[in-house]
């Protein structure tokens, strides 16, 4: 039963997601939004629903290393194994400076982990921190969007009424996906005697990904280098900064130590890798790629100890 109830929650959140993110791109293209700054904000933060309403549930629930496990999971595995494959069907190509601003709010995002994960929680003054740390990216995103060179993106134009059925659906159907995998995971986690913490690292942070990932396959294929990687960057900042500042906002959440040990400096060390990439290479080749992937292979094998 706690493996359909994992594999409803899956579709749940995957169908949510694309259905989440579809409306809002037509919104966005409504509004005359560039490419980029869609890429970044509104199909980034779209595909990170799905960690925000599982992390919230499992905070509120009482089971906090799901919810922390399942954001710093969800950046390690947006890096190594989406950006990893998205190299592996074409090699992203991107402007050189074109991600400076982003890439860098992303890699400072992830320092602030340090602060709460040495204190042992993160609380609601510190949620509150990290929220007002996106909202000014957001106001700094959109007043220098208009200067931006981006790539032409093939947008579907369809009536506002339309596309905020497609929202409102998306985010029921996410709603009841996050539950259903939460429950899922936590029985699973409880009945065989596996850490929550590594399922949440694991199975729960690659489950919420699964709209990251698709949209950044897409992407790839259609050769649309900025929306494949503009997604990640903007997913990765939203996790930290809005997923975890409104679930500690919520409800103030206990940080295992294993996380400090271990989980945030590969998430440490693995986005300055990103960011150094972006700002130093015009291309993240196959190659690359096939050395994300490998490196995502040994966290998974080592992160279980």
């Amino acid at each position: 039963m706690d493996y359909i109830l994992i594999a409803a929650g899956l579709v749940g959140l995957f169908l949510g997601g694309e259905a989440l993110v579809r409306g809002a791109i037509a919104i966005a293209a409504r509004l005359c939004l560039p490419p980029l700054l869609i890429g970044l904000t509104v199909v980034g933060f779209g595909t990170s629903m799905p960690e925000m309403l599982v992390s919230v549930d499992a905070a509120m629930k009482g089971v906090p290393d799901i919810a922390v496990g399942n954001i710093v999971g969800s950046n390690i595995g947006n890096i190594l194994l989406i950006v990893g494959v998205s190299a592996l069907i074409w090699p992203i190509r991107v402007a050189a400076g074109t991600l400076g601003r982003d890439t860098t709010v992303m890699m400072l995002a992830t320092l602030a982990l340090i602060v709460p994960f040495w204190a042992g929680s993160i609380g609601f003054i510190y949620g509150v921190a990290l929220l007002s740390g996106l909202v000014a990216y957001l106001i700094w995103a959109y007043r220098s969007s208009d200067s931006e060179a981006a790539e032409d993106v093939e947008i579907t134009i369809m009536p506002l009424w339309r596309a905020g059925l497609w929202v409102a659906g998306g985010l029921l159907a996410l709603m009841f996906g996050a539950r259903f995998l939460v429950d899922g995971a936590v029985n699973i986690a409880r009945a065989h005697g596996v850490s929550e913490a590594y399922i949440g690292l694991t199975i729960v942070a690659i489950g919420t990904s699964l709209p990251e990932l698709a949209t950044s396959l897409v992407a790839a294929l259609r050769r649309q280098s900025e929306i494949a990687i503009g997604n990640i960057v903007g997913s990765n900042i939203f996790n930290i900064l809005g997923i975890l500042g409104v679930t500690a906002i919520l409800s103030p959440i206990p940080v295992a130590n294993r996380f400090l040990r271990f989980d945030l400096p590969v998430l440490i060390v693995v986005t300055a890798t990103l960011t150094a990439l972006l700002l130093t290479r015009p291309t993240i080749g196959r190659k690359t790629g096939m050395a994300l992937l490998t490196g995502y292979g040994a966290y998974l094998w080592l992160a279980q100890g």
